[in-house]
């Protein structure tokens, strides 16, 4: 089943070197249940795409549809079925772990009652109990992003958007944190991961979608990309990719 359909998505920014096409008619399907990663180099239009997607800002042009219809007719509805985790940390370090939870949850009308269910489960889930009563400025770059995938998550959505959530995480953090990210698939949530780590990908995508210049340059399993390039691991297709892209 399609959770999201995307239709001729475009971004254009007006700055004083004149019009940038940030994105260019991007069409894509999202399904329910999957992980889609999103891969590029810098500038390709990752952060860009998933930032739309999470309504940070408007697409210049396109649509979006949740479930065939857009998400623009009722867009608080929609939030309330995304969860999105940003890069950086931004916790407050003012609030306990456990009151920054119920601050989040409080943002989406949850009952108290609720709530409290939502993080006793969650922190089992992602281990965190431990750290409830603690501030944000304890923790280690691993477990602060386990509290911000938990406080992604305290509203149960359909949808988390993951961008780069292991970028700068020691390799043993990283690769616990692939597990928190395989269990949410597991519970049935869509999960869109935007990374620069082309293992990460291969481990965890049910599809990965490259994007080239604001545009989509390949969309498949990561099987099946590097059947297509010849190459054993998704890291050797991409370079394989971007030497192609060179020569043309």
């Amino acid at each position: 089943m399609v959770l999201l359909e995307l239709k001729n998505i475009q971004k254009k920014y007006t700055t004083s070197r004149g019009q940038i096409d940030a994105l260019k008619d991007v069409c894509l399907d999202i399904k329910q249940g999957e992980i889609l990663s999103l891969l590029g180099v810098n500038g390709a239009g990752k952060s860009t795409l998933s930032g739309i997607i999470a309504t940070l800002h408007p697409a210049s042009s396109g649509q979006i549809l949740y479930k065939g219809k857009s998400i623009y007719d009722n867009i608080e509805h929609f939030r309330s079925k995304i969860g999105y985790c940003p890069q950086k940390p931004n916790l407050k370090s003012m609030l306990t772990l456990e009151q920054n939870l119920i601050f989040a949850g409080r943002y989406y009308g949850m009952p108290d009652d609720l709530i409290a269910k939502r993080i006793e489960k969650l922190s089992k889930q992602l281990e965190l109990t431990q750290y409830l009563q603690e501030s944000a400025s304890i923790l280690s770059g691993g477990y602060k992003q386990r509290f911000m995938i938990a406080r992604s998550l305290i509203h149960n959505p359909e949808l988390i958007i993951l961008d780069e959530p292991t970028v700068g995480l020691d390799p043993d953090i990283r690769r616990n944190l692939w597990d928190v990210i395989l269990g949410l698939k597991d519970q049935g949530m869509t999960v869109l991961l935007t990374t620069h780590y082309l293992d990460e990908a291969e481990k965890l995508s049910d599809r990965v979608c490259i994007l080239s210049e604001g545009k989509i340059q390949l969309i498949g399993t990561p099987d099946q990309l590097m059947h297509d390039f010849k190459q054993t691991n998704l890291e050797d297709m991409f370079l394989e990719l971007l030497k192609t892209n060179k020569n043309k």
